[in-house]
């Protein structure tokens, strides 16, 4: 027999594979030796009470054989000579997972990738932490497996109308991820386990004969009238299709400028811009996990935080929180300051790092109106100007104790941060926007008075958190999947709109690859 149980248990208990039968065996009213084994199905914190709790979904086998988690399997068909093929721009979970669909249904895939390789993109990540200087076309931006890849992997997503995340989860661990993202409630790979991932992704599709190219800037499409037939890289080269996906990321810049310069319609959107802060991540545990004054038990995880305020008519709010994380530097140009964080799988780094930003909409940057739809992107880009300015150059990054933010006060001495190319003690006030500064003064207090002890100073605020999402929105069918102009032109993503993190641009990215395989197949 199986049967569904949930339980409530101790944070050590919850990791005891004997103490976890004992209390089926109860719940059952059987002998544990009854019990031939259990998958976890869901699993959550529960640190709302001094006392820290674990939720526990079990699927148990109870006097039968214990059988191992099903899998869905893929099927994959050799794509080498198909008839069909699909030109997709970008190599992030958008243009990764349409290329896999696209094979499972008989089309071949031709990614094109500005950026390189996991491996190589790497060496370029330590130039720009320990030297300073970004590679324009390789960084946590761009580059194979697209800005999530070297930025943390986590896989949470609220966009369970959009797809089948459980078949996204599934596909991830089937290429090497951890089979705990199946039941955990905050779902989490590991920047640094991540990259393997992915690249075990770009060998399947290779094997089955799609064509994966690196270092393949996209600077032109080839349209005649309403209908793409190919685009041209950078080197010159010319890559037929029928179709296009436009999976390029949110930080293609080049490419929102290309589709305005061919008057294919382009909107500008809202995004959110602010900070990076950093904590102890002692003192998180400490505020989240309550009893626990000195050490965090090694039973819990290092504790995260979400917190979201309403400030002046504004959403503040934080965004990509990291505990035992790392600040990073996600600039994609010269002379621009971006800062983004990620955790490694054990998240065991000192600091508990998030964004905490502010939502913008047109209405509050009536100087850019001039630009028309790329007015939020030039926002955004003056912004990240500015913040490199005040940090002095090489993506030093200004920045400011958290309660000197909010008093405008200079910080004479800034605590260790995590963020490698180093920090400038800097009035941020003067760096961000009067009514961003202003809703994130007075939203920090805020959330102090939500959190005991998260106001403080012994935390740092580091500017800018701007790459939250795409500052333009590519238009598109809403059942086609279409832009309205070139009927095989297929934005697809984050940096189209359409998606928030990971696992949304992956369910986006099957999406626009079924819309696809409806017409080219017509299924």
């Amino acid at each position: 027999m199986q049967k569904t149980i949930t339980l409530r248990v101790l944070p050590s208990e919850a990791e005891s594979d004997d103490a976890l039968k004992s209390y089926i065996a109860a719940s059952e009213g059987i002998k544990p030796s009854h019990i031939s084994g259990y998958h976890i199905l869901k699993r959550s914190i529960d640190a709302r009470s001094r006392q820290v709790w674990i939720n526990l979904t079990l699927q148990v086998f109870i006097n039968e054989p214990y059988q191992h988690r099903p899998m869905p399997e893929l099927h994959f068909k050799n794509v080498t000579h198909a008839p069909k093929k699909v030109i997709i721009v970008g190599a992030g979970p958008a243009g990764l997972f349409a290329a896999l669909h696209l094979i499972e249904n008989g089309i071949q895939p031709i990614i094109l990738e500005r950026g390189k390789d996991v491996r190589a993109r790497r060496r370029d990540l330590a130039l720009l932490n320990k030297e300073g200087v970004v590679n324009p076309e390789s960084n946590y931006c761009f580059g194979e497996g697209g800005a999530g890849t070297y930025s943390d992997g986590k896989l949470y997503t609220r966009s369970n109308k959009r797809g089948n995340i459980n078949r996204i989860l599934n596909i991830f661990v089937q290429f090497g991820a951890e089979e705990s993202i199946l039941y955990d409630a905050h779902p989490h790979i590991g920047t640094n386990k991540l990259p393997q991932i992915i690249t075990a992704m770009r060998h399947a599709i290779t094997a089955y004969g799609g064509i994966f190219l690196f270092e393949k800037k996209v600077v032109d499409f080839i349209t005649d009238r309403d209908i793409i037939t190919g685009v041209k890289t950078s080197d010159n080269s010319i890559f037929k299709g029928d179709a296009v996906i436009l999976a390029t990321g949110h930080s293609a810049r080049d490419i929102f400028h290309l589709l305005h310069d061919k008057q294919i319609e382009i909107e500008a959107k809202s995004f959110a811009l602010g900070v990076r802060i950093e904590h102890p991540q002692a003192l998180i545990d400490k505020i989240q996990y309550h009893q626990f004054t000195s050490q965090r038990t090694t039973y819990l995880p290092p504790a995260s935080y979400s917190l979201v305020e309403q400030v002046n008519e504004h959403g503040v709010f934080s965004f990509c929180m990291c505990p035992g994380g790392i600040i990073a530097p996600a600039a994609t140009n010269p002379g621009e300051l971006v800062v983004n964080g990620w955790s490694p799988s054990k998240r065991n780094n000192p600091f508990a790092n998030s964004g905490m930003v502010v939502n913008v909409g047109e209405k509050d940057i009536p100087a850019f109106r001039k630009y028309g739809p790329l007015a939020m992107m030039h926002f955004q880009q003056s912004v990240e100007q500015k913040a490199f300015i005040a940090g002095g150059g090489k993506f030093v990054a200004p920045a400011q104790r958290m309660v000197d933010f909010s008093e405008k006060k200079h910080s004479t001495m800034l605590p260790e941060c995590s963020y490698l190319p180093g920090i400038h003690a800097a009035l941020l006030n003067e760096v961000l926007p009067p009514f961003v500064y202003q809703a994130l003064s007075k939203g920090f207090k805020k959330f102090g008075e939500k959190m005991r002890g998260y106001y403080t100073n012994d935390a740092i605020v580091v500017a800018t958190e701007s790459r939250t999402s795409s500052p333009v929105r590519i238009p598109r069918d809403s059942i086609l999947l279409t832009h309205p102009q070139i009927k095989n032109l297929y934005p697809c993503g984050e940096g189209a709109g359409y998606a928030g993190g990971i696992v949304s641009a992956a369910m986006d990215g099957e999406n626009v690859a079924a819309a696809i395989e409806a017409v080219l197949l017509k299924i």
